[in-house]
């Protein structure tokens, strides 16, 4: 009889894109005593025979009360069953403390006046009730003696998830009293993180369970054996744990206690199946769902794509301060401004100017002094966009690129404020994906009452003008002198930068000319270019006449014109 039960009580996922409202599942327990044995063995013994169906076995079937023995039930999601326990404790309105309690009171009183509940020994716990998160671990892990006779204990994961609570649900007990645990930890242990690293989807959970005490003794919590467990979310995933039997041997449920009972348990998938014609209406429902969709979608993006005036270059940036290290002091901010050449425009209600938030550094490297560093990270994000408009039509390309001039500061908790250093950035040329890294230095103003002032109460040198940095856009002269200027080197800021440029080229009669001449110098045609260039005229010439008299005709001569030349 070993080799006749079905040792596979993994879970299985199914995907469905029907609601989960229309899941049936017919489960069936029956209790496997020495009598029900040999009358089966026997029974199938003896149709295996030939002519051998005359013969009676009533006499081998065992004998009880209905439902004692087996039952059969068909359930759909989230119906509520209530069990012997539930019907005797929801009688008491003291007990109700939730209104899916006193909901529960109303039900089991209608039952009572009724012809009472039609489910035995088979019950369910819904995804509301209390008692679904509640289960003990032994019942949710379906140990080696309850469904299965190969060994295999729960993991770490295991019994983790089997405490954890669905999201929807509240945090109550099982008095429905708020445990007085803090929601947020500020400083976890390692421990708390290994304990609280656990997946915790967003699923609804119904439990298919079953009283199978001895007859007269049901109602009591330690009787109760979970059978099925049963798992969605919205995307259509459903998960059940254990499968469905598919003509597959029944699964084996071994009772704790001193009688130890063998009961037998199938699970079946009884939905009903859909009908072709209801089936290519749902296709069809779809399809036209998903062309609606992507209609609205194209009508929120738009057929046009948006470009910029004739002859004026779109540049747009999505910029990223990733960090600064290096530096002297701890806590680091960056204030930086744009600065447009000539040429060069933005918004009205553009930004030039930016200013990070306070970072404290962190020191990297903990294994040798010599390669520590410290880094603040700043991941702050900022964006910019300009318009470069030349005043002659060419083809000369850009000689000035906006620039990005900023400074690291460092403030601390006794407001002692320092200049870190001074550095800039020119836009990138070429458009895509930038990482850049901008060394800097600062004003250095010799002397120890300088270094003292620095360290004691704050203050350093400081540049009047940031665009000293680089060659400023107001220096009219040829060469710009530092000499005697005194600077120290500090350290470095990273930049991500993601560029984009848009242009829509103006061409003009005399271009366009140039462009040809070079073409034919390029190609070595000399003395053929005065015969090349008038043809091209002759044929501008002929185009544009061709053009205009079309424009003159009736309209519907056109049509009529455009017509015949597509059907031949």
């Amino acid at each position: 009889m070993a080799d006749s039960w079905n040792t596979d009580t993994g879970e299985a996922v199914y995907r469905s894109r029907d609601a989960v409202k229309n899941l049936k599942i017919r489960v069936r327990i029956e209790r496997v005593t020495s009598t029900a044995a040999f009358s089966q063995h026997l029974q199938q013994h003896v149709l295996s025979q030939q002519d051998g169906g005359a013969i009676e076995l009533e006499t081998l079937t065992p004998q009880g009360q209905k439902g004692d023995n087996d039952e059969e039930l068909v359930v759909g999601w989230q119906e509520k069953l209530f069990s012997q326990y539930e019907m005797e404790l929801f009688q008491n309105e003291s007990a109700c403390q939730t209104p899916l309690d006193r909901q529960y009171l109303t039900e089991i009183r209608a039952l009572n006046k009724a012809k009472g509940r039609h489910n035995h020994r088979i019950f369910t716990y819904t995804d509301h009730d209390r008692f679904t998160s509640c289960l003990p671990i032994q019942q949710l892990q379906y140990p080696t003696d309850l469904l299965t006779t190969t060994k295999s204990g729960p993991t770490f994961l295991a019994e983790r998830m089997a405490s954890v609570r669905n999201r929807r649900q509240e945090r109550r007990t099982l008095d429905s009293s708020i445990p007085k645990s803090k929601i947020v930890t500020w400083e976890p242990t390692e421990e708390f993180v290994k304990n609280s690293h656990v997946v915790n989807n967003a699923m609804q959970t119904m439990h298919i369970m079953a009283d199978l005490a001895p007859p007269g003794r049901l109602g009591q919590k330690e009787n109760e054996y979970l059978l099925l467990t049963i798992k969605t979310d919205g995307s259509g995933t459903v998960i059940v744990k254990p499968d469905f039997n598919k003509s597959k041997e029944p699964y084996r449920i071994v009772t704790v206690g001193e009688k130890r009972e063998v009961w037998r348990l199938n699970v079946e998938n009884v939905c009903t199946a859909m009908h072709p014609e209801e089936k290519e209406r749902e296709q069809n429902m779809y399809k036209d769902l998903y062309v609606r969709h992507k209609e609205y979608l194209n009508s929120l993006v738009g057929q046009d794509f948006e470009m910029p005036p004739l002859g004026i270059l779109r540049y747009m940036m999505n910029g990223e301060i990733v960090s600064a290290k290096g530096f002297e002091y701890d806590h680091l901010y960056i204030h930086f401004f744009m600065e447009l050449p000539n040429n060069w425009s933005s918004l009205p209600f553009q930004s030039h100017s930016g200013v990070t938030q306070t970072c404290r550094a962190k020191t990297l490297g903990k294994y040798s002094l010599c390669q520590q560093e410290h880094v603040a990270f700043f991941s702050y994000p900022f964006s910019f966009e300009a318009f470069y408009m030349s005043e002659k039509e060419s083809e000369e390309p850009i000689l000035q690129w906006p620039v990005i001039y900023f400074k690291v500061l460092s403030l601390d908790s006794w407001q002692r404020y320092r200049t870190e250093g001074y550095g800039y950035l020119l836009f990138p040329a070429m458009p895509g994906k930038h990482t850049i890294t901008c060394h800097t230095w600062r004003p250095l103003q010799t002397g120890t009452a300088s270094s003292l002032r620095r360290f004691f109460i704050g203050g350093s040198p400081e540049l009047e003008d940031p665009s000293y940095v680089r060659i400023p856009g107001t220096f009219k002269g040829e060469r710009l002198s530092r000499f005697g200027f005194c600077t120290e080197t500090t350290g470095s800021v990273t930049f991500n930068l993601h560029c984009l440029q848009q242009a829509r080229a103006f061409v003009d009669a005399t271009v366009m000319k140039k462009r040809r001449q070079k073409v034919l110098e390029q190609l070595g045609g000399f003395s053929q270019q005065g015969a090349v260039c008038t043809i091209l005229e002759a044929f501008q010439r002929a185009r544009k006449k061709m053009q205009d008299a079309r424009e003159g005709l009736p309209r519907d001569l056109v049509n009529t014109t455009s017509h015949s030349h597509v059907e031949s």
